[in-house]
Order: C-alpha cells, then sequence, then structure tokens
C-alpha cells in the first residue's frame, strides 16, 4: 500500500510579482521619461494639444549628463540642435526647419577640435 503525503507550508515565500513602474509622465505641457528605476531623467521637452513634441527637447544619459537638445514646434524640428559625446564634449550642432538641416552645421572630435563644416542651403 502507498500512501501519498501533499501539503503546503504557509512559511513558505511567495514570489512577489514585478512592479509596474510608470516610466512616462505628461503634465503641465511638459513630458518626462525616466529610465528604470526613476532615479535619473531620461527626455524631457514641451508638448503641444496633440501631444507632439514642442519647445526645447533634452536627452540626458543614465549618469545625468545631457547629451542632446533640440527645438521642436508642433512635432517637426525647427531651430537650434545639439549633440555630445558621453565624455560631454560637443560632437554637433546646427540648426532645423521644417524637419530639415539648414545653414551651417559644425561636426567637432571628441577633444573639441573641429573635423568638418558644412552649409546647407534649402
Amino acid at each position: 500500500m502507498a500512501w501519498v503525503f501533499l501539503a503546503a507550508c504557509k512559511d513558505e515565500p511567495q514570489p512577489i510579482p514585478p512592479k509596474h513602474e510608470t516610466l512616462v509622465e505628461i503634465a503641465d505641457g511638459q513630458y518626462s521619461e525616466w529610465y528604470p528605476g526613476k532615479k535619473q531623467l531620461k527626455f524631457k521637452g514641451g508638448v503641444d494639444s496633440l501631444g507632439q513634441r514642442d519647445g526645447t527637447w533634452e536627452f540626458f544619459s543614465e549618469q545625468g549628463k545631457m547629451l542632446s537638445m533640440t527645438e521642436y514646434q508642433h512635432g517637426k524640428k525647427n531651430g537650434f540642435s545639439l549633440v555630445k559625446y558621453p565624455n560631454g564634449a560637443l560632437h554637433y550642432r546646427g540648426e532645423y526647419q521644417d524637419d530639415e538641416q539648414v545653414g551651417l552645421w559644425t561636426t567637432y572630435d571628441k577633444q573639441g577640435k573641429i573635423i568638418d563644416e558644412k552649409e546647407i542651403k534649402r
């Protein structure tokens, strides 16, 4: 004769379901997106009434350094833009008009030396 004994122990730790983390917030026309853990801001910028990018948008590294900044008007790049290397040095800069590059665009090496300049006409 075989006996089967089943028992549940109440003291056994139960797995904790992963917590859902809200990493995007939109309040008062300002969009904010966070890295997981919500200790460091990833993106921030304005939005218009349709939820499109509007105003200055910035992107940050996980260490908190600003890596890029671009100006928008109603979802299109319009105005100044710059992108930095992870070390903080300027990588390139220029301007946009209706999502297209215009004017003088300058590219730099990691030490800040100009390596290329080009004038873009529409």
